[in-house]
């Protein structure tokens, strides 16, 4: 008996600490400011043995590229807020609930909210990391090497210091996968299909990044007579990113793994994804009420828009519970006049606005 109860109590702890390394993630970077190389104290304990959420392979790569890891963390809360902002107006509205697991338990079901996180979060990795090169902040990278564009004109030249995406690309497949690659389920469980859905999301948004770079210019001349150009690849605004992967998101295609450890379409009707688009194995909570196993924060005191029929609108975003109406006091600059020279004197105007929130 004394060997059955010790053998069970090691399952069960077993099991808790499995739910913990999943609970926790490499986003809580964001969360938890990384100290820039410059900072670390000699002979002090290593950064990388006091960051949460590592996986044993990023944890490595830690190791041998400390200075990058500040730039992981922006990377990340980039991602973050841009989830944010997208889902705005939404019943899932991307909120962060800790400091560790970031986002909570709804991540561990596999939906199409869970896969424009792990795409937005890849693509914010990659965006911080390219930039990083361009301005010198890492030692293993610099500006962009691309080869200069065929279509571009010939008297136009080509060499500026352009941000370094092909080496973001890299170096975030690196450590963004490696938490999943580590991974060793048995083929064709639910747990191994949640690793494939996972890659291929990261997958998506790092190739968002890549794709939407483009090149950019500035002319010299005499008089800005635009006799002569400098050009290089400069990264899209991150706000056009998350633009591309929220599309992404609204035509997300359903998928179920395989005996063999494959995804493949449930309704093998739709176009089969490609390497740019999203995925997802589970179906959404509908994230109406407060629901602790799921990690629903429910919408209840959730802002809606009497006036909308949208997913903002009181109807929707408060699940049929009804409302409850406020007059709130909002101050705004106002009868702003120019002043020569050089500046712009407002005054503050306040107004009471009726707003509402769910029951």
């Amino acid at each position: 008996m004394p060997s059955l109860l010790l053998l069970f109590t090691a399952a069960v702890l077993s099991s808790w600490v499995q739910l913990l390394t999943d609970a926790n993630s490499w986003w809580s970077l964001a969360l938890n400011p990384v100290q820039r190389p410059e900072m670390f104290i000699i002979g002090a304990q290593p950064v990388c043995s006091q960051l949460p959420g590592l996986s044993p392979g990023q944890r490595k790569l830690c190791q041998l590229y400390q200075e990058h890891m500040a730039y992981i963390g922006e990377g990340a809360k980039t991602g973050i807020k841009e989830c944010q902002h997208q889902f705005r107006q939404r019943r899932w509205n991307c909120s962060t609930v800790d400091n560790v697991s970031v986002f909570g338990r709804v991540m561990q079901i596999g939906s199409r909210e869970t896969a424009f996180t792990y795409a937005v979060s890849a693509a914010g990795v990659v965006n911080a990391i390219s930039r990083a090169c361009r301005e010198g902040e890492l030692s293993t990278c610099g500006c962009s090497r691309t080869a200069r564009p065929k279509d571009l004109p010939r008297d136009w030249l080509w060499g500026g210091c352009g941000d370094n995406v092909e080496y973001g690309y890299r170096f975030a497949k690196e450590f963004v996968d490696a938490r999943e690659r580590e991974k060793n389920f048995a083929k064709g469980s639910e747990e191994q299909g949640r690793v494939l859905m996972n890659l291929q999301n990261n997958e998506a948004g790092r190739r968002a990044v890549y794709k939407m770079a483009d090149v950019a210019c500035k002319c010299h001349g005499v008089s800005g007579s635009c006799s002569l150009k400098t050009c290089w690849l400069q990264l899209a605004e991150f706000r056009k990113v998350g633009d591309r992967l929220k599309e992404k998101y609204d035509s997300a295609a359903a998928m179920r793994v395989t005996r063999k450890g494959r995804l493949e379409l449930v309704n093998s009707r739709f176009t089969q994804p490609t390497p740019e688009d999203l995925v997802y194995v589970d179906p959404s909570p509908d994230y109406c009420l407060r629901n602790e196993s799921t990690g629903s924060l429910g919408t209840q005191g959730r802002l809606c828009n009497k006036t909308s029929e949208g997913m903002d609108g009181c109807e929707l975003m408060c699940c049929g519970r009804g409302y409850n109406q406020f007059k709130s006091v909002q101050v705004e600059r106002c009868h702003c006049k120019f002043h020569w020279c050089c500046f712009v004197k407002c005054k503050k105007c306040t107004e009471i606005v009726d707003q509402y929130i769910c029951k």
